[in-house]
This record gives structure tokens, sequence and C-alpha cells, in this order.
């Protein structure tokens, strides 16, 4: 039995065309004009509405401890919102080894609803980890995760050296979260001295430039050592423009960036320091100036992808905590189920990006990146049947009461916007119809990642 998609748009990262789809054992069998079915098919109509690529969200934090979502409850919202695939970042235990931690991760993740891998955070730097990170490739991991700030995985300039020399030479891409954390910790404690508090010294104590120095930083080191580097979670245009100088020296770089960073601004955190709290991320929120850079830079290719960084933090017992002194609340946002509606409605809609720059960057760019394409990140003959069926002409409002993430509040609470997930599909099941979660946990395959290939 086939699964037919017919009278649907069909998006890619190079085209927009009208197309019928077949799909067989869980791959995309056929690509045509007008495909007929036979007696035992299934066939969904897509009239009027866009047949894209499921979304990969390569940075995500599922079954972190204190936070809501484990990989149940995050990848039944992942789903809902056309997520198929997740990258999700391991936790590192100081009492076993990377790879020991690695292992436990992917048991935590057997009841995933979706197709997963692994980025491995590392936060120390001795010989066995030296010699641990050549064997990640057979594990099925080839990117690792560096920090540049928090006390408690921050590795320094040397460490970051070797590290990065040594994922170059494993054919792994190097995450970083790039800013500068020694300052920023410096920064911190001249705000609380003065007794300021309040949830907006987040931001004013991790400033652009100290996002920036990092980005410059990590960046030159990953010139001598030749490392693809691959810089989360880019936030303003200081930080844009030192990776973009970088780029043009001929650096291994790629650039992502966040939907909080394109939709949501600083001001968010002048609120209510109830409501505020809410909105503690590192790097924190920007300005509106900001945003436009931003999204110009993902209209120009400069900036490679999306990712959600998906952080649960309840808000009782949690983000509540910083009401009076912003460093108790625990950083990151949820929203791993909105990442395409805000896209298609705060981009595509209003014209900041196609169509295809939305596939590009939410599908095609990080399965090329990461090891994953073809077989995810595209529709083409033989990949996997990971598709959602979007209908442009309905739209969706984004409510705590109507998420499928296990947070308390929704940080778009409210927003309108346009478009509706008519259907899911993972590797040819239907997994989300009309919102409803219809996939059974625990049907999400281990992906083995490719190393990285310096075509991407």
């Amino acid at each position: 039995m086939s699964i037919i998609i017919k009278n649907g748009i069909l998006v890619t990262a190079s085209e927009v065309s009208q197309r019928d789809l077949k799909i067989d054992n869980g791959k995309i069998s056929m690509i045509s004009s007008q495909i007929n079915g036979e007696k035992n098919d299934t066939i969904i109509d897509a009239t009027n509405k866009y047949i894209l690529p499921g979304l990969i969200d390569p940075h995500t934090h599922l079954g972190i401890e204190g936070t809501l979502d484990d990989f149940e409850t995050g990848t039944n919202a992942a789903a809902s919102g056309g997520v198929t695939t997740i990258i999700n970042f391991t936790d590192p235990d100081n009492s076993q080894t990377f790879l020991e931690d690695l292992r436990e991760w992917k048991n935590k993740a057997k009841n995933s609803l979706i197709d997963y891998g692994f980025h491995s955070i590392i936060n120390k730097c001795n010989s066995d980890v030296l010699e641990q990170i050549s064997k990640l490739p057979d594990e099925g991991v080839t990117s690792i995760k560096l920090f540049m700030a928090y006390k408690e995985n921050m590795v320094n300039d040397k460490e970051l050296y070797l590290l990065m020399n040594a994922a170059k030479k494993a054919g792994i891409v190097t995450n970083i979260h790039a800013e500068n954390g020694v300052v920023i910790d410096q920064l911190i404690e001249e705000a609380l001295n003065k007794n300021n508090t309040k949830p907006i010294y987040h931001a004013y104590t991790r400033p652009p430039e100290m996002e920036a120095e990092a980005t410059a930083r990590a960046l030159r080191i990953a010139e001598i050592t030749e490392a693809p580097t691959y810089i989360v979670h880019i936030s303003c245009e200081e930080a844009l423009k030192e990776f973009i100088h970088a780029k043009e020296r001929g650096v291994n770089a790629f650039g992502e960036t966040c939907p909080q960073y394109l939709v949501l601004d600083e001001d968010y955190l002048k609120k209510e320091d109830k409501e505020a709290v809410k909105y503690i991320c590192s790097p924190p929120l920007r300005t509106k100036k900001d945003q436009d850079t931003l999204w110009n830079k993902i209209k120009s290719g400069s900036i490679s992808t999306i990712g959600s960084d998906h952080s649960s933090h309840p808000y009782v017992n949690g983000k509540e905590n910083g009401i009076n002194n912003f460093t108790k609340a625990p950083n990151g946002l949820p929203g791993i189920e909105s990442t395409l509606l805000l896209l298609y409605h705060y981009g595509v809609c209003e014209e900041r990006i196609s169509l295809s720059k939305l596939v590009e960057v939410t599908s095609q760019n990080p399965a090329e990146i990461f090891g994953l394409y073809p077989q995810k990140g595209s529709i083409n003959i033989g990949s996997d049947g990971d598709i959602v069926i979007f209908d442009p002409n309905k739209s969706t409002v984004l409510t705590k009461e109507s998420q499928k993430q296990g947070t308390e509040y929704n940080v778009y609470e409210g927003m309108k916007v346009q478009g509706y997930i008519d259907y899911v599909l993972s590797r040819g099941e239907v997994i989300v119809k009309d919102k409803k979660v219809i996939g059974k946990p625990g049907r999400g395959n281990y992906l083995y990642r490719d190393k990285f290939n310096a075509r991407s």
C-alpha cells in the first residue's frame, strides 16, 4: 500500500511547483505532475496546500534535568509543529566519560515519536577526551558542542583549540556557544553589587559586544584549525558582522539563529518582572534593528539554519526564581512547535524570505551540515517520506492551552499567525492530523549521521 499526496504545491529549496508525491515503504518513490493510485492506496488531497519537507530542528534540549519535556512530550510538540527530525544536545555528567554519557542519552530517547540524533557537549579537555572524540562517528555522532560561557561548561582558548582540532581530524562539526563568559560574569557581579536585579539586566550584562568578541575569537581559532564550525543562536548585528568577516576570509563556518531572535525583542524583558522572567535566554533578546539584520542575513544566505533552542523550564520553581534576581532564572525558552508557523508568518507572509528559503534553512541546510542529506531535509526520490502538508489559507493562534510542550506558559501567547499544519508524515506514516498527534511514542529511529562533507 502506498501513500499518495495529490494536487499539492511542492516546495523545495530550489523550486515551487504543482506535483503529486508517492511514498512506498517509508521512502519517496515518485514525484510527478499526476500520480494515479491503486485500490488499497491512501490518498491525501493537498489542493491549494504546500507540501514541505519535514523540518529538522538542529538545536533542542529535551530530557534535561529540571525541564518539563522528555523525549515523548518534546517530540510530540515537535511533530505537531512540522518537525520530523531533531538533533538534541547531551548534558555532561562528569562522573563518566562523554561516550558513556552519550549511550545513556540514546537510552533516554527511546520514547521519541520522531527520528533523532545527538550533539555531544564537551566541557573538559584532556588526553582521554581528545582520544574519545575520534570514536564519536562510530556512535553515529558527527558534531560536538563547546561553550565559551557558563562556568560549569566553559572551555578556555587553549582547550577550544585542542578540541576543535581533534574534531576536524575526526570529520566532526564543532558547535559553539559564543559569548565571552569571563567578562559577562564580571558584569553580572557588578550589576548585583548595584542591586540591578530586574530581568532586563540579564540583557544588559550580556551585551552584543561580548557575543561579537567571542564569535570573532572562536572563528579565528577555526581559521587556523580549519575545523568546520557552527555558531549557534546568533542574536545580534555585531556578532553577525564578525561571522560574515570570517566567512569572507574563507573560514568554513555556518551560522544559526532562532525564532525568538526574529520575533521577540528586549522589550519583553522590560515587562512586569513576573512576566519578564519568562523571556530570559542566552544570548538575550535583542533589538528590532537586530531582528531586521537577522532576517536580511537569512535572505542573503549568511545564516544557514534556524534552530529552536527549545528549553522547557517550568515557571513555578523555575523561571519565577528570577523575579527578584535575574541570575536565578534558568536560561532558555520553549518553542519547538512554533518554528514553522512563525517563519511562515513573519518571514514568508511579510515578504522577508521566500518559501524556498524557509525550506532551505529549516530542512535542507541542517541536513547537509549535520550529515543527514539526502535521507532527510529534501523531497527527492529515495529520501525519507518526512512531509508536512501546510495550509496557507488558515490561521493558527499560539496559546499555552493548545500547545503540546510541557510548560505552563507560551512565550508567543496569543499571537495569531497565518498558516495551519494539516498533516505531518514521518517515514511515510501520518503522525499528526489536524493538530492531533496520532503517532505512537517510540517509533522514532536513532540516526547515524555521516561525517562532515566539505560540499556542505
